[in-house]
């Protein structure tokens, strides 16, 4: 009997694995299972996580190269699809599947993707209406961001030259379609809102799959359009195809040629309104002067000739003169009348009048009037006035009266 041959525990892993990479139908097989324990990886990319159904699990692993092309974001509880091939991990001894290439189990990867990033976004509040500007009702200058040689750029133009042609077009030709399609409208937008070059913009092109459609579902192009300074109406594909740029948009159109009539007022809608207001302009200022002219004829009527004017004038000049003067003979007459009051008062208080009832008046030597026997003493020559002359004495005693006069 042969004795078993001792290996290592790295040599037995690497039997495994070659074992496992040589078999074909475990190097190209298709698993559906729900995913859990997700973990996308911040510094590599690469993305860990476990394949379950009812009954067992799997570990897996996507590395960066093959993750960058799943177009939606893999959550856990999610059932997908997965291709790939089954390998151990020599480190751990641990047999994991390597995927490469997802979908999603039941809906398409796309429609997937679109629905993720339109929750997303809406959750932000990048589709509120309240931030949604409305467009000018007159723009001198109409902006289009799409494919140059497409039919939807001629409808647009067409339907501009015959509804607006007093508006100016500027377009910046752009890859609506495939890779890189999406960064290419981002240019359009920002150069035109950088120059200030339009009033509104068009971002669109005519319809297709939603392959065809997708660069307008590019997460950075809604971002561009919800941050563009100019109104950006919305044109991609039929009225039933809807795209992330619709939401982000200040208006959706439901096809290119609706969007060319949005944005412009008809030429000859406007001249009818134009025509229409100008009767009616003519109609207020006929209406205004006639009033006035009325007006006139009714003041020029009540208007005085100049003689009955001045005839007026002169009455109530001699009335209010004749006033004046009345009220100036009346003041002066209680003036009078106060004077003379006043003067029976001083003339009834006048010494000659008090001389005249019997008083006198007795002055000393010092031409001052005597009121008390204290003011002379005997030989004092006093000077008596009366009310008709004046009589001089000499004093010859003095008597003080024995109760003061009360």
């Amino acid at each position: 009997m042969t004795a078993p041959t001792v290996v290592s525990v790295s040599q037995l892993n690497r039997y495994v694995k070659s074992v496992l990479e040589s078999d074909k139908v475990l190097g190209g097989l298709m698993v559906r299972g729900e995913i859990s324990n997700f973990t996308r990886h911040y510094k590599s990319g690469h993305l860990y996580f476990t394949l379950k159904d009812d009954a067992a699990s799997i570990k897996a692993v996507m590395f960066r190269s093959y993750a960058a092309g799943v177009p939606f974001f893999p959550e856990n509880g999610m059932s997908v699809i997965v291709s790939g091939s089954v390998s151990l991990y020599e480190r751990d001894g641990s047999y994991q599947f390597y995927v490469t290439d997802m979908q999603p189990d039941g809906i398409g990867a796309l429609h997937l993707a679109y629905e993720q990033l339109k929750e997303k976004l809406s959750r932000e509040g990048l589709f509120d209406e309240a931030r949604k500007r409305p467009l000018p009702v007159y723009p001198e200058r109409i902006g289009i961001v799409t494919s140059e040689g497409a039919a939807a750029l001629q409808d647009m133009l067409n339907i501009l030259s015959r509804r607006y042609p007093v508006a100016k077009v500027v377009l910046y030709p752009a890859q609506v379609q495939g890779k890189g399609a999406a960064q290419t409208v981002i240019d359009g937008l920002r150069t035109l809102c950088a120059g200030r070059l339009c009033d509104v913009i068009i971002v669109g092109r005519g319809g297709g799959s939603i392959e065809d459609l997708w660069a307008f579902n590019d997460e950075r192009l809604a971002r561009a359009i919800a941050a563009s300074e100019i109104p950006v109406v919305s044109a991609v594909g039929h009225e039933t195809d809807f795209t992330i740029a619709d939401f982000a948009a200040d208006l959706r159109a439901p096809t290119p040629s609706a969007a060319a009539e949005l944005v412009s007022p008809d030429l000859s809608d406007l001249r009818y309104y134009l025509a229409d207001m100008q009767e009616r302009c003519h109609a207020v200022v006929t209406r205004r002067l006639d009033g006035y002219e009325t007006r006139v004829k009714n003041a020029k009527a009540r208007l005085a000739p100049p003689e009955r004017v001045l005839e007026h004038c002169g009455e109530r000049l001699a009335m209010l003169k004749k006033l004046a003067f009345s009220a100036m003979e009346q003041r002066i007459a209680e003036r009078e009348n106060r004077l003379g009051y006043l003067a029976a008062l001083v003339e009834g208080r006048s010494p000659v009048k008090i001389l005249a009832r019997g008083y006198s008046l007795t002055t000393g030597p010092d031409g001052k009037a005597v009121l008390s026997v204290a003011q002379v003493k005997t030989g004092d020559r006093l000077e008596i006035r009366v009310a008709d002359g004046t009589i001089r004495s000499t004093v010859n005693g003095v008597e003080k009266a024995k109760e003061k006069i009360k």
